[in-house]
């Protein structure tokens, strides 16, 4: 025969406690996480510094784009005579870094480091297959998928987008041939002292008093009286 047993009211009070942690504890086991609308994973950490690898480079992009529209020519090096890919390419380098490049773009896809697409940034210089050997064609990336390059006979030096299928389907590397520590760096301003202008020295009274004397002793200088009727007065004459 089961008896019942009785507990005291204390002990009844930690039992339901612990069941209903249980309880708790199994529904949170069971369930399913749920995945939030917005995955953040991949952001940035906030207030994480950003590394920029443009950083100091815009200017070879800058030279690049001022030489939009100038006429092609094979073996160009200049502005006046006109530009090859691999001529404007050397020219914008060499004058925006001062660092000087091989002269053909073949030779070039071997100077400085390779980047991966997502590293790219503007200054960099970017290599296409265009004559079915690589690197037969080299431009200058100026950011937002653009670059600057001087395509062929009877062209101009212009903007390209690199997502349209014929360079995307060419497209063979990109490389960093200056560091930002290559530029050179503008000469800090030179501040010119302005001489002082002496004050004028002044003069020592060496007899005091008597300065003091002969000024009360000379004559009072009086003003000349105003004349109230200056037009009667110059018919008078």
């Amino acid at each position: 025969m089961l008896t019942r047993h009785s507990f005291p009211h204390g002990n009844t009070r930690l039992a339901g406690a612990a069941l209903l942690a249980l309880v708790c504890l199994l529904s949170a086991c069971s369930s399913t996480p749920t995945r939030n609308a917005r995955d953040t994973s991949g952001l940035r950490t906030r207030g994480a510094p950003i590394n920029d690898p443009s950083a100091g480079l815009e200017e070879i992009s800058i030279e690049a784009m001022a030489l939009v529209g100038t006429p092609y020519r094979y073996g160009g090096n200049t502005p006046d005579s006109g530009f090859d890919c691999s001529g404007l390419v050397r020219y914008v380098v060499q004058r925006a870094a001062s660092v000087n490049l091989p002269r053909t773009a073949s030779e070039m896809g071997r100077r400085g480091t390779s980047l991966e697409r997502r590293d790219v940034a503007s200054g960099d210089l970017v290599f296409f297959n265009t004559t079915g050997q690589p690197n037969s064609h080299v431009g200058i990336y100026v950011g937002q998928n653009r670059f600057v390059h001087a395509p062929a006979t009877g062209g101009t030096v212009r903007l390209e987008d690199m997502t349209k299928s014929y360079w995307a389907s060419r497209y063979m590397g990109a490389r960093r041939v200056v560091a930002v520590s290559n530029l050179p760096e503008a000469p800090a301003p030179t501040m010119t002292p302005i001489p002082a202008v002496p004050a004028p020295a002044r003069a020592i009274d060496d007899d005091p008093l008597g300065t003091l004397a002969r000024a009360r002793s000379a004559p009072a200088v009086t003003a000349p009286p105003v004349d109230d009727d200056p037009i009667a007065r110059f018919a008078t004459q």
